[in-house]
């Protein structure tokens, strides 16, 4: 028994440094799996640094900031659309012929210029009965009465003729009233009914035309003694 006894011991002591070695193993595994797992983390964490499941305040704060600017962005383009569209001018309704006939057209006569046959009538009624009779107008109402004539009557040439030296405000002979004359170069006289210089002008109205009927009827009779505006001359 002694014998078999010493023979088994040696066998023990090499298990028993198996075992140990086994264990060291195990445990070097377990410690390379966790550092391992500790490198892999932190190389996430280096990879997304600053990632986590909430938000932080920085995070907010500008997520915040950029949909105030974004607003303000929106903001900015809806003024300046609205500001454009002030700044385009109001399309203006389309005007009828009627309405383009009715509209008054400015005339210039000498140095005078009106907008309405019945201002340029009023100018020159004014003026008849103003001025003072058998005395010529001054330089200023000739070039006035001189325009008239050219530019209004039928038979401006004949009328003005040789040159016309002066204007005067006269009593016609035949109708009694006042009219308007021109004393030519060659000292001759004629007169004149401005109110149908006016006339071809710019028309009057209807109630201020001329009616030739009458006007007959008035030469028939030898005169009259109207309100002398204008309508002895011819």
């Amino acid at each position: 028994m002694a014998d078999d006894e010493l023979e088994t011991l040696p066998e023990t002591e090499p298990s028993a440094c198996r075992d140990d070695g086994a264990s060291k193993r195990v445990r070097e595994d377990e410690e390379t799996e966790n550092n391992a797992g500790k490198k892999a983390k932190l190389v996430s964490e280096k990879a997304e640094p600053g990632k986590s499941l909430e938000p932080s305040g920085d995070d907010c704060a500008s997520k915040r900031a950029m949909e105030v600017e974004h607003e303000e962005t929106e903001n900015n383009a809806d003024n300046k659309a609205k500001v454009d569209s002030e700044k385009e001018p109001a399309e203006e309704p389309q005007k009828s012929v009627d309405d383009a006939e009715m509209e008054p057209s400015s005339v210039t006569v000498g140095p005078k210029t009106f907008i309405t046959s019945v201002e340029m009538f009023d100018y020159f009624y004014k003026l008849l009965h103003a001025w003072p009779p058998n005395i010529d107008v001054n330089k200023y109402e000739h070039m006035t009465l001189l325009e008239l004539l050219k530019k209004g009557h039928s038979e401006g040439n004949r009328k003005i003729g040789k040159g016309i030296k002066a204007f005067q405000v006269r009593f016609h002979p035949q109708f009694k009233s006042r009219c308007f004359f021109l004393l030519r170069e060659d000292d001759s006289v004629d007169d004149f009914s401005f109110r149908k210089c006016v006339n071809h002008i710019l028309p009057l109205p209807e109630s201020m035309q001329i009616k030739h009927d009458a006007n007959k009827a008035l030469r028939a009779k030898g005169g009259s003694r109207g309100r002398g505006r204008g309508r002895g001359g011819r």
